[in-house]
């Protein structure tokens, strides 16, 4: 299986040593490179790639900012970032849009090999999930839940939805707020096959739950929940064009 690969890099030499590392990796097509943000912004539309090498620090549009901008303009297929970064003070910048990985520069070969290993392992989950696949070992009538100190036991109905905080999870319920180290991808590939819906690049929602849906706007919505507090879930713009055709009219 191919994955269509964009690197997204200013400095001609990191750029250079990552095309390097990527030659021998027989499912890795490459794409036309980008080298400021705003060029990576609209190479994207025009190639689409399965996943980005992503530069944190690049001129005009910084690598975080792009990939906020094309998460939230793209539809039902999203691309996968690994941010690559100089400093490790930015690794943690990367997990705030879920990038799969983040690598040093200058590149470990052996790192390389592991954020390749996580790419394949997530790209062929998101794939499978994107192909309506049914049978998922993950999609069972109960959840486990590692809160950092013991397994919490959840039925999925359980949970009304999910939203990264800082290097955590929420995990929200009718009465109570379970904490997690899992990230939200990791999350809804567990709970595939069940009524959930992605209304945000950092909302997971029970659609069982909802109770409103109501415009806002530049195409974009929000859910009110029927948890007791009446939540409000923002909708993206994408995920606002399907959500509607969700539910019997």
């Amino acid at each position: 299986m191919n994955i269509r690969t964009m690197i997204a890099e200013d400095e001609m030499m990191a750029r250079k040593e990552l095309l390097y590392l990527l030659k021998d990796e027989k499912d890795i097509v490459l794409t036309p490179h980008a080298e400021t943000g705003e060029q990576l912004i609209e190479l994207y539309s025009e190639h689409q790639p399965d996943l980005i090498f992503l530069d944190v620090e690049m001129p005009g549009f910084t690598g975080i900012e792009a990939a906020k901008y094309i998460l939230d303009k793209s539809d039902d297929k999203p691309p996968l970032f690994v941010f690559t970064t100089a400093y490790d003070d930015y690794a943690l910048e990367a997990f705030e849009v879920e990038a799969v990985d983040y690598l040093l520069k200058p590149y470990d070969e052996v790192r390389f090999k592991k954020a390749m290993a996580r790419i394949r392992k997530v790209f062929a989950s998101k794939t499978k999930m994107q192909g309506g696949a049914k049978e998922n070992k993950l999609s069972a009538s109960k959840l486990l839940v590692d809160d950092g100190e013991r397994m919490v036991v959840l039925s999925p109905d359980a949970i009304y939805y999910a939203v990264p905080n800082k290097r955590l999870l929420e995990i929200h319920t009718e009465d109570k707020v379970i904490m997690s180290r899992m990230t939200l991808q990791e999350l809804e590939d567990k709970l595939a096959g069940h009524m959930f819906f992605r209304a945000h690049r950092s909302y997971l929602v029970n659609l069982n739950h909802i109770l409103e849906i109501t415009p806002w706007f530049n195409g974009t919505s929000n859910l009110t929940l029927k948890d007791k507090k009446g939540t409000v879930i923002p909708v993206s713009r994408s995920a606002s064009k399907s959500i509607l055709n969700t539910f019997k009219m």
